[in-house]
């Protein structure tokens, strides 16, 4: 796939204008059932260990806890100023890491490591010191130059000296929320955020060894203008971070009671909401940045595009990676696993999260094991969203299947994205077009078997954030 052709066509956005999954799973979480259990998470761990090579570990933890809401979020986060909760949350947290470890065999090696949120850096360099140094006596850490420790950090309560400390405990990658500089903006989701304080955290990032740096931009935001967010994407293609992701903002008060706070009159028009995106692409591409898919940019010499040209780029519920080759292990409120054949995830308040570890049960509340059907079309989707293509040969070699007979009813679906020119059938394989790349996720819905299949091919329209 063409790091960089990407064909803008507003009026082709705008007829695939619909909600849709971001396919960081397959089956997507609303799939997930109430009669999976620690007993079902048990079996899969055990199933796990007893593959012939099995399969390294990648580790998440979720720091739920933020000082201020940001209006726009839609993350499952605690709003405090009580640093003392940090804490009583790591005590349940340390309990959760001695359960979970025991699941798994001690020489399946540790590949990646993350802290997501929330606001993981609500936790002290010390605190954070203590949660590696934990795993790390449960669990077996790869000592390859491949390993990933990585976090999210909000610039506005992050030191240089805090990026020294988490260097010192082993720290290679970090991903810092800009959203937009724009002061207008900033205001009217309440995140106001320097552009030298962000700088100087970024580069003290470079000056301490950090393999990657990531920025997110959000587009669609209130107030948002074109003029104002070009400025933006100059001062953050200037700071030269080795990622970018640009996503795009959806409006639901309805579900996340801070967006409430947000004047409808003040977000952009859908057609200033595109134009917003199409200002991003350009800059981002004009910049040097190759677009790997689904709202993220890399350079040519990051990692991302690196595996994407190799065709060993995966996806999970940490967005893209590198390490395919890995179960995901989720620890925390909320966070979700993905070992062998299932999904499992914890629960998504704070007291069903320790009423479970207080009994000295593993906290799962909900989640699946996998059909034959599912990791089928999980491995479809999957190569889909990362290398742009349906590898039809491959997968009825991989799966034993005739693909146009067992997906005649997912090519029918698909033969108006066709005719409009987002994927190219060829012998053996489905091409995504220059076209279709910014379509991906209504590509990968004909094929997602849990959708009202009917709805989507009788009203295509452009996926909320792209």
């Amino acid at each position: 796939m063409a790091a960089n052709t990407i064909v803008f066509d507003p009026d082709l956005l705008r007829r695939y204008d619909r909600p849709g999954p971001r396919y960081t799973s397959y089956p997507t979480a609303p799939q997930f059932r109430a009669d999976f259990g620690e007993a079902e998470l048990r079996d899969a761990a055990t199933a796990s260990n007893g593959d012939p090579i099995p399969r390294r570990l990648s580790l998440y933890v979720h720091v739920p806890f933020c000082e201020s809401p940001c209006f726009y979020c839609g993350c499952n986060r605690i709003i405090t100023r009580d640093h003392a909760r940090a804490e009583t949350y790591l005590a349940r947290l340390y309990r959760e890491i001695a359960l979970t470890s025991q699941l798994f065999d001690r020489d399946r090696e540790v590949i990646q490591l993350h802290f997501g949120g929330g606001t993981p850096n609500f936790l002290t360099p010390a605190q954070l010191r203590e949660v590696v140094d934990t795993l790390h006596s449960h669990f077996h850490f790869s000592d390859s130059p491949e390993r990933d420790i990585s976090i999210e950090l909000d610039p506005r309560f992050v030191s240089t000296e805090d990026i020294a400390e988490l260097a010192k405990i082993g720290f290679n990658r970090a991903s810092f929320g800009v959203q937009d500089f724009d002061p207008d903006v900033q205001a009217a989701v309440n995140r106001i955020q320097g552009v030298e304080e962000t700088r100087a955290v970024i580069d003290a990032c470079r000056a301490h060894g950090f393999r990657s740096v990531n920025v997110d931009l959000i587009y669609g935001l209130p107030k948002q203008t074109l003029e104002g967010f070009g400025k933006t994407l100059d001062t953050v293609t200037d700071m030269r971070p080795d990622r970018i992701a640009v996503y795009g903002y959806a409006h639901m008060p309805h579900l996340f009671k801070p967006q409430q706070r947000i004047h409808p009159e003040d977000l952009p028009d859908p057609q200033g909401k595109l134009a917003l995106l199409q200002l991003a692409i350009t800059r981002l591409i004009a910049a040097g940045y190759s677009y790997i898919g689904m709202d993220h940019f890399a350079l040519p010499d990051d990692d991302l595009a690196i595996a994407q040209s190799h065709g060993s780029l995966h996806r999970n519920f940490m967005g893209y990676t590198t390490h395919a080759d890995s179960d995901l292990i989720g620890l925390g409120v909320s966070a979700i696993s993905h070992v062998g054949d299932s999904f499992s995830q914890n629960p998504r308040d704070l007291a069903g999260w320790q009423a479970a570890l207080d009994e000295g049960r593993l906290p799962v509340f909900r989640g699946m094991r996998l059909s034959q059907d599912d990791q089928l079309r999980a491995d479809l989707i999957q190569s889909l969203m990362c290398q742009g293509e349906i590898p039809m040969d491959a997968l009825e070699r991989r799966h034993s299947i005739d693909f146009v007979r067992y997906f005649a009813d997912a090519l029918q679906r698909l033969e108006p994205l066709e005719r409009d020119g987002l994927v190219r059938v060829e012998p053996g394989r489905i091409t995504v077009t220059s076209h279709g790349r910014l379509l991906l996720r209504n590509i990968a819905m004909c094929f997602d078997r849990y959708l009202d299949q009917a709805a989507q091919v009788a009203t295509p329209r452009f996926s909320r954030t792209v």
